[in-house]
């Protein structure tokens, strides 16, 4: 079984449970790559929502420093002392954390892949969100707008990452549609704020009669850099987009900032990981994958976006597969 959906249109306000309760408490433990992405903030937030619901306790592990493997595989370590039932896992490499899922899987711990798919190991599930999808129409969204002519800079995330590289793609696809929109610098700015200001403010130095008519950030952290770099230097504020819908990102589209922000939301991921790992403890059928389909935020749509992801209600396997 395959689902596809938008998940935002198809969120219900209520949490139900999805099989009978256990005698003895179920556990799940749930591993996200950082402590301040957005994104890893949203995953945790569902995941606790549905586990709630459910009478289930969930304990999380987190890198104390971002896409830290070391760090990642020692809570592996330390999650398979625990014994829980199931684990929900984002790997923080998806090559270098197989091992340690494969130690999970020895350990006939069922295992939910969410946001980034692991390159090997056995799982039960996949959820993601199509990246190069979201990718592909923010970067439309800002072409059009700019009318179809002049010039852009494409801030890049990290090659090692998988969400990256599908947004990427898209860009380029985006661009191929748009023969007379110049890419004036395609560059990682890992996905970081500071990094991205710093190399914009240093393009506008050495050239600061270079007209920029668009910034095209793979995440809003770059698109707020793009911002601030451009207010800093006083330069004309080109149209600037990123990718996640965060709350600064929503708020700057408000106040006219910012053009728009592409919905990648990790509340669906945690929320559906924790639901798949439900019923399969409770022996239900559930699907091998979930591709989430999310809309482009901007003047028109973004009231609905402006309650933060992670306290926003949760859709469910058959919420999304009714759309």
């Amino acid at each position: 079984m395959k689902y596809q959906g938008a998940w935002f249109a198809a969120a219900i306000a209520g949490l139900l449970p999805f099989g009978p309760s256990s005698a003895a408490a179920e556990t799940i433990g749930v591993f996200t790559k950082s402590a301040g992405n957005p994104i890893a903030r949203a995953v945790r937030a569902g995941a606790e929502a549905v586990a709630k619901a459910n009478g289930i306790t969930v304990t999380h592990y987190i890198p104390t420093s971002p896409d830290n493997v070391p760090q990642q595989t020692a809570l592996v370590e330390e999650a398979l002392r625990a014994k829980h039932d199931a684990i929900v896992f984002t790997p923080v490499d998806v090559k270098a954390m197989v091992p340690s899922v494969q130690k999970i899987n020895a350990a006939g711990i069922p295992v939910v892949n969410v946001s980034d798919r692991l390159t090997g190991g056995d799982t039960i599930a996949f959820i993601g969100t199509d990246d190069y999808g979201i990718a592909l129409e923010t970067a439309r969204t800002l072409l059009k707008a700019i009318g179809g002519k002049g010039n852009v800079v494409v801030l890049e995330g990290p090659e090692t990452i998988p969400t990256a590289v599908g947004r990427l793609r898209g860009f380029k696809d985006a661009l191929k549609e748009f023969p007379d929109v110049k890419v004036l610098l395609s560059k990682n700015a890992m996905y970081a704020r500071p990094a991205a200001s710093d190399l914009l403010k240093a393009m506008l130095k050495a050239n600061p009669s270079t007209q920029i008519d668009g910034v095209i950030a793979a995440n809003d952290a770059m698109a707020l850099g793009a911002v601030e770099a451009f207010k800093d230097t006083k330069a004309k504020k080109p149209l600037i987009v990123g990718i996640n819908a965060s709350k600064e990102a929503v708020d700057l589209i408000k106040s006219g900032d910012m053009l728009a922000s592409g919905d990648y939301n990790g509340l669906v991921e945690g929320c559906l990981g924790v639901e798949i790992i439900i019923r399969t403890l409770h022996k239900q059928p559930v699907p091998k994958e979930v591709m989430a389909k999310t809309a482009v935020v901007d003047k028109t749509n973004y009231q609905a976006y402006e309650i933060p992801a992670e306290r926003r209600p949760c859709p469910t396997l058959e919420s999304m597969s009714a759309k």
